[in-house]
């Protein structure tokens, strides 16, 4: 059995190999392919997951994008956080 990632600031969260983070072209559309499955994202999601490589931390992406959107750090982090632990939870991110 595997242990279950809990999602923290410190967390430098990637794919795994059989995820895959892609821009469908012809919808104009990114999703979360994964074997028999298919997440549409809506645009939040995007702007997290692009920065998702697995050497960036939680809190870094955090930091970013509350530059981007000039939004409290402490805001952006708690969205982040709870977005990426719904998507661990199911398989589609790990450390």
């Amino acid at each position: 059995m595997t242990d279950i990632l809990k999602i923290n600031e410190n967390v430098k969260p990637k794919f795994p190999k059989h995820v895959k983070f892609r821009h469908n072209k012809a919808r104009d559309e990114w999703v979360i392919l994964a074997p028999e499955r298919l997440v549409k994202l809506d645009d939040i999601a995007v702007e997290i997951l692009k920065l998702v490589d697995g050497k960036v931390s939680v809190e870094d992406i955090s930091i970013e994008l509350s530059k981007k959107f000039n939004a409290p750090k402490e805001v952006i982090m708690s969205d982040v956080i709870n977005m990426l632990q719904e998507l661990s939870d199911k398989g589609f991110i790990e450390e």
